[in-house]
């Protein structure tokens, strides 16, 4: 192998791996930071009808709470493949964190300094989703429930997968008697 060669891989996998150390010992805080700082730029020059939404009440539990998780939920009914199950969870899982963002960056924070913990678990029709929805709702948890287009194994506006964020106490008391997928 050329020298020169050899010098651009290890200087690629010193690089690499520095990346690696400051990501694992400072993951997301510098990154998060400056973009709230700029979002709050951005939120002065808004007109009226773009109010910022409230900050959702789970915000005040990654104050006095440690452990955060994610629980995605995905329908068993609807006999997806492992693919599919996949690139489900993954909608479900971006689209919990994009919603909760904004509106509660401590608890992502909270989540992120625990691992970004997720734990996938079966449930059998739509109506029981909905259901847990509702249980998790009513105990102030964020969740987003992922609806596919229907472009490949299922019906279009199947709801596929809801994802649940919040303390792992107050996610196990919804998802609990769920099994794993």
């Amino acid at each position: 192998m050329d020298l020169a060669l050899l010098s651009a891989v290890l200087v690629g996998a010193g690089c690499l791996a520095l990346g690696y150390y400051i990501g694992a010992r400072y993951p997301a805080r510098i990154f998060i930071s400056a973009r709230l700082n700029k979002d709050s730029a951005v939120a002065g020059n808004r007109k009226k009808k773009d109010k910022p939404k409230e900050p959702l009440e789970i915000e005040q539990l990654a104050d006095i709470l440690e452990d955060f998780k994610m629980v995605l939920v995905v329908r068993n009914d609807l006999k997806m493949g492992k693919g599919k199950i996949a690139a489900q969870c993954s909608h479900a899982t971006l689209g919990l964190y994009k919603k909760v963002l904004h509106r509660a960056p401590k608890t992502l924070n909270r989540w992120e300094m625990c691992a970004q913990p997720k734990v996938v678990v079966k449930i059998e029709s739509e109506e029981d989703m909905l259901v847990l929805q509702e249980r998790a709702k009513s105990l102030k948890l964020p969740t987003h429930i992922t609806i596919d287009a229907g472009r490949t194994q299922i019906a279009p506006n199947s709801r596929t997968v809801m994802a649940i964020l919040g303390p792992v106490e107050v996610v196990d008391d919804v998802t609990g008697g769920l099994k794993l997928l």
